[in-house]
């Protein structure tokens, strides 16, 4: 099979293709690595090929699952994979490997991908572009000048390169819907609690983040949430299942929905011109699809917010460093950590328990008012970045200034759209529905009631048939 042909697939006709012996699963794997030989020394993706290991599962013989021998990629963060390192980006982590595989990546196996690498991610997937000093920069394949995103960075360029069509992504504060948008793919954030995180922890981040994948389809995004979703052995809680197969609501229709819209910012950060646009022209398509469009947004106090992020994040970044320490023997410095990391060290070693409860309690308040404001809306639409993708640089986590609450606020007035839906654990998709005047992509964010994925397939499915989005390829494609 021919790249091009190969890289004209979503990863169910992929499967398709497998399960009628049209090709094979070696075959595939040998396409993936042949496009990352390649297209990696670009745009610098993945940072771990795993060869020899893609070659014993194969052997071994796949599961029957929906995407069996289909080449796949894990996010160096958030993920654990026997033999695999998880350095999560970062040089105080480097050569720490997973003993065992947790529940995710046992699912992902049962699903029938064959992993062939493990993709870049900023240290501690404290970014949204992915440049961190361990691995160098991501570069965006629509522009190799610019940032590809972050923090699942690495498998969003994968997969808009066409090296796999499928790729493991989780999302802390937009990690998913970010890079999505800047590489022109369905980035789709779960409810909190849907996809299991265990056994090694409860909810990740203290359930500010979620795992799934970045997706060129969203038939591909339904499929796989179907099959990985569901509660682990004693794990802490879970989302209200589904009433049907998300794949089924793909091609439903998703009737008359009342959708609030916003082109504000909580954090009064300016938007590109751009952006406004396809926001507009997405509020227009909409409506012609039937759907109530209204000016409307839920009113936090974005101050607030922040500090109880930055606690929160602080926090959680302090004990998976001394963890890791620990484990390595190692001592975190500022000669091992990037600036902005060492900062958030700093901060959660000094953190009061007071402190971090009340940042939990400001959580809970946060989530009863925008829940409140889902009560009278289905869905709300924003972009999903505020800002085109910025050159290589430009969000340097390891600058001397860039101190954690220096650097945060820097960063989120490139993405003031996507953290609060990480505070509610409300599902949030972006989809790629516009483009810049430079062939840049440009996704917009829904997101939904909790629980309520259903909706958000349904309108995606809608939106997808609508625009055709997957018309436009990067340039570097054309291997």
């Amino acid at each position: 099979m021919l790249f091009s042909e190969y890289s004209s697939y979503d990863g169910l006709g992929l499967a398709e293709l497998v399960r009628r012996k049209e090709v094979t699963p070696r075959e595939l794997k040998d396409v993936a690595f042949k496009a990352i030989e390649k297209l990696n020394p670009k745009i610098n993706a993945i940072v771990e090929t795993l060869e020899e290991k893609s070659d014993e599962e194969i052997e071994k013989g796949l599961p029957n699952g929906p995407f069996k021998g289909i080449p796949f990629l894990i996010k160096e963060l958030g993920i654990q994979m026997a033999g695999v390192s998880i350095s999560s980006g970062s040089r105080l982590l480097n050569g720490l490997t997973a003993a065992k595989d947790d529940e995710l990546m046992s699912r992902f196996r049962k699903a029938g991908f064959v992993t062939i690498g493990k993709t870049s991610t900023p240290e501690f997937g404290y970014n949204f572009t992915t440049e961190p000093v361990l691995h160098g920069p991501t570069r965006n394949p629509w522009n190799l000048k610019l940032s590809s995103g972050g923090s699942s960075g690495g498998s969003a360029v994968a997969v808009a390169a066409g090296i796999v069509p499928i790729a493991h992504a989780n999302d802390g504060a937009g990690s998913i819907r970010v890079p999505a948008s800047y590489n022109g793919l369905i980035g789709f954030k779960p409810t909190r609690g849907r996809v299991p995180s265990g056994p090694n922890s409860s909810e990740p981040a203290y359930g500010r983040s979620a795992s799934f994948a970045v997706t060129r389809s969203v038939r591909d995004a339904a499929a796989l949430l179907d099959f990985i979703k569901g509660p682990d052995v004693g794990c802490y809680a879970w989302a209200e299942p589904p009433k049907r197969p998300y794949s089924e609501e793909v091609s439903r229709p998703p009737g008359s929905l009342k959708i609030a819209w916003s082109a504000q910012p909580q954090n009064g950060a300016p938007v590109n011109e751009e952006i406004l646009e396809v926001l507009y022209q997405t509020v227009t398509v909409c409506k012609e699809l039937g759907h109530e469009l209204i000016d409307a947004a839920p009113e936090i106090d974005e101050e607030l917010h922040a500090l109880a992020a930055m606690r929160i994040k602080a926090a959680y970044t302090t004990r998976a460093i001394n963890n890791a320490a620990e484990k390595l023997k190692r001592v975190p410095s500022e000669e091992n950590l990037e600036t902005a990391i060492w900062s958030a060290y700093e901060i959660g070693k000094n953190l009061t328990a007071d402190e971090l409860l009340e940042a939990f309690d400001i959580q809970n308040r946060i989530s009863r008012s925008v829940g409140d404001f889902f009560t009278r809306f289905d869905v709300l639409l924003t972009p999903t970045a505020a800002q085109l993708p910025p050159p290589i640089g430009e969000l340097d986590m390891n600058a001397p200034d860039s101190d954690m609450k220096t650097f945060g606020k820097k960063m989120f007035n490139y993405f003031p759209f996507t953290r609060i839906f990480n505070t509610t654990g409300q599902p949030a998709v972006s989809l790629p529905l516009g483009w810049s005047k430079r062939d840049l992509p440009i996704g917009m964010q829904f997101a939904g009631r909790f629980a309520d994925e259903a909706t958000l397939f349904r309108l995606a499915g809608q939106l997808e048939r609508a625009y055709s989005w997957n018309i436009r390829t990067p340039f570097l494609m054309n291997i």
